[in-house]
């Protein structure tokens, strides 16, 4: 909008030079005219932009995914701490307060932004603005404060059924069905021609 706008206002302004090339005073004129028409477009632009981010952060808080980045930042520090808890079996408590602090607010404001960009390049102002009206509903309020404890209890779950499904006769049975039809063990033991090994190294 606002480089189509700067085209139409010099193209005027071409146009009134070689009309009547003495006429400062109008074009003059015309050129402040034109830049704060150009200021005010750009304002408007900058304005409508930080809504949109303001609204996106609103939405992130609203869904609960904001919450959900807090879980991000844990899961950098958990991750080492059990291969700290493996390598030194004596930590003070106090390691693990100050673990907990090495990814401080800059770096998840980093990760807010980044995420916020997202949302700003695949969703509309509307449709954020209609998203945030929708997870500001009681149902959704809910829905987000129940959401851990039922994300938890769902996972482990899901971790019980792998584990009886791996240890199950008839999973054991239908795999093993599964490795003879395709011969796999006999594909696997057959010596490696020259052309095949060749064909490796490559």
């Amino acid at each position: 909008m606002y480089n189509h706008t700067k085209k139409i206002i010099t193209t005027t302004i071409m146009k009134l030079r070689e009309k009547n090339p003495n006429n400062h005073p109008l074009i003059l004129t015309l050129l402040i005219g034109s830049l704060l028409l150009s200021c005010s477009i750009v304002f408007a632009e900058t304005d409508s932009s930080l809504d949109k981010n303001r609204d996106i952060l609103k939405l992130l808080e609203v869904s609960g995914l904001l919450e959900q980045m807090n879980y991000i930042q844990d899961g950098v520090t958990s991750s080492y701490a059990r291969v700290i808890s493996l390598t030194y079996p004596k930590v003070p408590n106090q390691f693990w307060n100050d673990l907990n602090k090495l990814t401080d607010k800059e770096e998840m404001k980093i990760l807010i932004d980044q995420v916020v960009l997202v949302y700003d390049r695949n969703m509309t102002h509307d449709v954020i603005k209609q998203l945030i009206k929708m997870f500001s509903t009681p149902f959704w309020v809910e829905w987000k404060q129940k959401m851990p404890a039922i994300s938890k209890e769902a996972g482990l779950v899901g971790s019980e059924w792998t584990q009886k499904i791996m240890q199950s006769d008839s999973f054991k049975k239908k795999l093993d069905a599964l490795v003879a039809k395709y011969e796999l063990e006999k594909l696997n033991s057959t010596p490696e021609t020259s052309h095949a090994k060749e064909e490796s190294k490559k």
